[in-house]
This record gives structure tokens, sequence and C-alpha cells, in this order.
């Protein structure tokens, strides 16, 4: 009989193999994330769907697309801690029963105030969804191929928002209208619209609640048995072989853990503090300044691209064909200002619709080709040129004075929100285990609470001024090449984690 050997987490968890588990493991992953982005995003479709019904104004609107997104700066500390504290698998579960509840919830709101506060809601309730599956699927995951699945965790959520321009296709085009008397509404497309997507984050309770917890987090609060006994369940579903041959006998973690603290107050700090003192005080910063720049230059227009595609296609349509791109959004205004009072039509345009999911299907396949190119590239080199080449794109969408050229370069700007998951592949590598999750979280929660100021500034400049929306986000994404110079490169992420030395 050979003997168990002892050996560093990251050790055993390249002998559990890559196969059928992290395939799984990516499956759960997938139902997680787009739970979240339906939810989120779900806002997109559902704010200008409903303008009509609520008879909101666009100051309004602005406020009830943000809000997803400071549901998420008041929550995701919280959910960091909690991931952190109690479990990855556990919290996950929690966040989308939760989720789902407000979210359904949303489809039954009276007016724009009503829709706003229980969108808040869910979106705290998803806050975390995103840096938790990430550190979730990373910690499962073999060094080896850790990097390429967090990257293709962008291709589900870009896939995501592509499903849902498909969904509203046909619910949107609906006409029915029933009368809810208590509640003083009437049950319309756009309401179904909203109670579909929020399924999604039932589909992904279920998933996660079937999954395992997190070896690495186990054992960071001294479960080592029970570690064992889940990298042990890994290693007979990759190899199809008997727990006895998984020959590791004892674990050691290979990295600093952090202090147990008691305490609600005594264990957020513990665990936030590391993150702002030497040696991680560096790469927080850095990474938050990324965060910032990427989202609130990018996830404005992922936010208002339906309302983008849909202003476009109809200003084709009534055959202003012959005008600038930012020229065709302003007629296509100015005719929607007079059309809705007289028509009450508010839906959207079903090739517009059909248009953004082609784009994200596009977008979502061009990620998975450079997830497989990533480790050949370098992750920083990849993430600088993609940054750098969306800011050209994005100025040059208001400098093109062909509508065509302008959406072409419209498609290579939004192109940038790969870095949405790029930037999470450095987070989870930079920061040790027992501040991992709170780390993603906080600076998720830095980057996607500060694009709610882009959001409400975007939509007042695609109205008011448009050429200079994109030389502002433009701008602003360029930049955001130029300061992840300033991101660690690969031999020191190893360096960073003891484990993988």
């Amino acid at each position: 009989m050979v003997a168990k050997s002892c050996m560093t987490f990251e050790e055993a968890l390249d002998l559990t193999g890559f196969g059928k588990f992290n395939f799984l493991a990516m499956l759960v992953n997938m139902t997680l994330i787009t739970g979240m982005a339906f939810e989120i995003m779900s806002v997109a479709y559902l704010v200008p769907a409903s303008a009509c019904e609520l008879d909101t104004t666009v100051f309004q609107q602005g406020l009830m697309a943000g809000m997803p997104l400071l549901g998420i700066i008041a929550t995701s500390h919280f959910w960091g801690y909690l991931a952190d504290t109690r479990g990855r698998r556990k919290i996950l579960s929690l966040c989308m029963v939760l989720a789902f509840v407000t979210g359904g919830a949303t489809a039954l709101s009276p007016n724009w105030i009503v829709f706003s506060v229980l969108k808040f809601l869910s979106s705290s309730a998803v806050a975390g969804t995103y840096a938790l599956a990430v550190t979730l699927l990373s910690e499962c995951t073999p060094q080896s191929k850790r990097s390429v699945l967090v990257a293709l965790t962008s291709t589900i959520y870009l896939t995501s928002t592509g499903v849902m321009a498909v969904l509203s296709i046909p619910i949107l085009q609906l006409s029915f209208a029933y009368d809810i008397p208590f509640l003083g509404i009437s049950f319309t497309p756009w309401r179904l619209l909203n109670i579909i997507f929020s399924l999604a984050c039932a589909v992904g309770a279920i998933g996660v609640y079937l999954s395992y917890e997190s070896p690495r987090y186990l054992l960071r609060v001294g479960d080592e048995d029970k570690a064992l006994e889940v990298l042990k369940g890994f290693f007979v579903i990759n190899t199809g072989k008997s727990a006895d041959e998984y020959n590791v006998g004892s674990l050691v973690l290979g990295e600093e853990t952090g202090k147990i603290t008691k305490g609600l107050w005594s264990s957020i700090v513990s665990q936030t503090i590391p993150l702002l003192k030497p040696p991680l005080l560096k790469n927080t910063i850095i990474l938050s300044i990324l965060f910032i720049i990427v989202y609130v230059g990018l996830n404005p227009f992922v936010v208002w691209l339906p309302f983008i595609a849909d202003g476009v296609m109809k200003s084709i349509e009534n055959g202003d064909d012959d005008l600038t791109f930012c020229q065709m959004l302003n007629s296509h205004q100015t005719a929607q200002n007079t059309t809705a009072v007289e028509v009450n039509d508010c839906s959207l345009n079903k090739f517009a619709m059909v248009t953004v999911f082609v784009i994200s299907i596009m977008i979502a396949s061009f990620n998975v080709v450079l997830s497989s190119i990533i480790n050949y590239v370098g992750r920083k080199q990849m993430l600088m040129g993609i940054q750098l080449v969306a800011g050209v794109a994005g100025i040059c969408v208001g400098v093109s004075d062909s509508w065509i050229a302008s959406t072409v370069a419209l498609i290579i700007f939004i192109t940038g929100m790969l870095n949405f998951g790029m930037l999470s592949t450095f987070s989870v590598d930079i920061f040790p285990t027992y501040v991992k999750a709170m780390a993603v979280c906080v600076t998720l929660m830095l980057g996607r609470g500060s694009s709610v100021i882009g959001i409400n500034i975007l939509k007042n400049m695609l109205v008011n001024d448009c050429e200079l929306a994109f030389y502002s986000f433009g701008g602003l994404t360029f930049a955001g090449g130029l300061i992840a110079f300033f991101l660690p490169g690969e031999t020191k992420f190893k360096k960073a984690d003891p484990s993988e030395s």
C-alpha cells in the first residue's frame, strides 16, 4: 500500500485532474452568472418597455436603470465578508433565493418608485454573486486551467445579455393587459418578461445547492477532513477511480490564513484591513482604479445598448439613414417623444433586439478565442490591448460621418467589456484565500457602483450631446489602458500567493 503524502492545497488540487467535475462546476457557475446577469441587466429592457405604462421621464429612467448598481454598492462588502467567514456555497444559495423572490415581485410594481426599490433589493441580493461564483470556481480548478475558466465567465455574462434580447422579442410584441384591481396595475408584457428573467435565479439556487463547497475555504477555516473529502470527490468524478487511490493524506494551505475573529464588525474589519495595508495595498489601489474606469467607461453603454440599437433601427425604418449615428439617435428621440404619447407604444424594435443578440454572441465568441490564448499572450498585455483599442473605437463613434462606420466602431468599443472578466482574473490571483472573496467583492463593488454615475450621465448625454458622450467615455476607457501598465506581471502573481510558489 502506497503511503499517503502531505501536500500543499495546490498540489492536491492538481492531483484531482481536470475533467467531468470541472465541466459540471462551470455549468453551475453558468447558472449563477446567468441569474445575476438577468437580474442586473433586466433594467436595460424593462425600463424602456415600461416607460409608457409607468409614465417615466428620462431622469426617472436613469434612476431606475441605476438601481441595480446602487444595490451592489450597498451589500457587496457584506456578501464578501459572509463568503469568507461562512462559506461560498451557502451564501451563494441565499443570494439566489432572495434575488428570485424580490426580482419576481418587481413585476407587480404599480409605479417607478416601487420598481426602483424592488430592483434595489433584488440587486442587493445578487451583489456578490459574480465575485463569489468566480471565487468558488477558481478554488475548485487546478492552477493551470484557472485563468482560462475564470476568463470564460465573461462569455457567460455576455451570452446572457444576448439571450435576454432574444427573450424580449416575442414577449414585448404581445399586446395583452389583465387588470389586477387590488394592486392597481395591469399585467402587461413587460411584467411577464420580468418574471421570466427572475426564474434564472431560481435555477441558479438549485445548481449551487447541489454543488460542493470550496475545499480551499474549508482548509482555511481548519476543516481539513472535509476539504480532503471534497477533493476526493473531485478526483472520483474526474478520473472514475476509487477515492482510496487519491494519494493525499494531509493538507497544508501554503499561504497566510489570517486571524479568525468573532463578532460581525470585528470580522468585517479583519477581512478588509489587510487590503488597505502593504503588501496588498498597492494592488488594491490599482485594481480599484481600473475597475472604476472600466465599468464607468463601458458598463453604461452595455445597459443602454437596447435603447441605442432601438433608436438607430427605428431611424433607418423612418428613412433617416443619411444621418450620422448621433443624428439618428436624436431624430428617433424627437419622434418617440411625439408618437409615444399619441399611440402609447414603448415596444422595442425586433430587429434592434436581434442586433443586440448578435453583438452579444459575437463578443462572447471573441472572448472564447481570447481565453484560449490568454496564457500565451499574458493577461496584462491582453487587458491593456483591449482597453486601448476600445478607447480609440469609442472616440471614433462620435467622429465618423457614416452611421455604418460608427456602428462598427461602437461594437469594437463595447467589446472592451471583455475586461470585466479579465480584471477578475487578476483579483482571484493577487489576493490570498482568507481575503480573496472580500477583495473580489470590494473591487467589483467599486466598479459597478461607480458606473451608476455613468449610466445616468450617458442617457442624458445621448439625448442632449451625443458626440461628447463618445469622446468622454472613449477617452476614459483609453486612459484605463495606460493605467493597466502598473499592474503586476505574471511572475509577481506567483510570488503573491505562497501556495503557488
